[in-house]
């Protein structure tokens, strides 16, 4: 299936059953609890934002200063920024997929993930380049009119 289909399901999909869920948690405990279960989730998901991605911009400013690349922090940032949308989102899924994405532990891992399956290798790009400077002809160039 195409990237853009499974987009588009998704994207169906997931309010559909964030509606479901609402009323189901809404029967159980009623609809003041749910509407406040749902506050209380954008307040704490508002606040692990700005705490992480703090800690997650400190970190990667410590690391340009001690000369390392900050490949796990320029990976964290987006993902930071995909989980606070996700817990300002109304809904229980979006809660708990964005959470994943705010808990260090987690972040870690799905950032391991990022890195090691859709990331170029280091070395790569420097043996391609190495490879092209051997194919390379000297000559000049002049324009006639």
């Amino acid at each position: 299936m195409k990237i853009f289909q499974t987009l588009f399901l998704v994207v169906l999909i997931i309010p559909f059953a964030e509606i479901y869920l609402l009323l189901q948690i809404g029967g159980i405990v009623g609809a003041f609890l749910t509407v406040m279960l749902v506050v209380f989730t954008a307040a704490l998901g508002a606040w692990l934002l700005r705490q992480q991605g703090f800690a997650t911009f400190q970190r990667f400013q410590e690391n340009l200063a001690q000369g390392v690349i900050p490949a796990y922090e320029m990976v964290e940032g987006p993902i930071i920024l995909v989980g606070g949308a996700l817990l300002l989102t109304p809904g229980f899924i979006t809660d708990l997929i964005g959470f994943a994405c705010l808990i260090p532990q987690s972040r870690k891992k799905i950032a391991q993930y990022v890195i090691e399956n859709y990331l170029v290798q280091a070395g790569a790009p420097f043996q391609q380049q190495k490879a092209a400077e051997n194919n390379v002809l000297e000559g000049e160039f002049r324009k006639e009119e």
